[in-house]
């Protein structure tokens, strides 16, 4: 067999990969949104074609009604959401993202994409496709 470790490997590709993404600049930024904050926004960017309320979140997300009020309502704070008014019920405030906080998300897709363009430069499509295979195969290994 071979003399290099695959968990060792795979730990010193995951610190590299995570120091390119930290020295980001959007990534910075990111940093001091909470981790339920850029889930929420990941979310909301992702359905922006749909209505979302606050209960959708509660569900969403398995938290209570208060715990995703108050999380809105500093999210809010933050300008990162708004909430807007529904035609058909004045009761119903659908959540929109900002534009400060679409701008935040899609540059860090941006960011994963150029994360994505670099690692893989180089490889052909067969080569990434066995790549993903192994992984499979190695987590399906650990799960046994």
């Amino acid at each position: 067999m071979n003399d290099q470790e695959v968990g060792m490997v795979v730990h010193s590709l995951t610190k590299l990969i995570r120091r390119h993404l930290e020295n980001s600049i959007n990534f910075q930024y990111a940093k001091s949104i909470t981790g339920t904050n850029g889930w929420i926004i990941a979310y909301l960017a992702e359905n922006r074609d749909k209505d979302i309320f606050q209960k959708d979140l509660e569900e969403k997300f398995s938290v209570t009604r208060s715990t995703i009020s108050k999380v809105v309502k500093l999210m809010e704070q933050k300008g990162l959401i708004a909430r807007c008014s529904v035609p058909d019920d004045a009761r119903l405030k659908k959540l929109m993202l900002t534009s400060q906080a679409l701008t935040l998300h899609n540059a860090i897709k941006d960011d994963i994409k150029n994360l994505e363009a670099t690692l893989t430069r180089g490889f052909t499509q067969e080569e990434i496709d066995n790549f993903f295979s192994y992984i499979e195969r190695m987590k399906s290994n650990l799960a046994e």
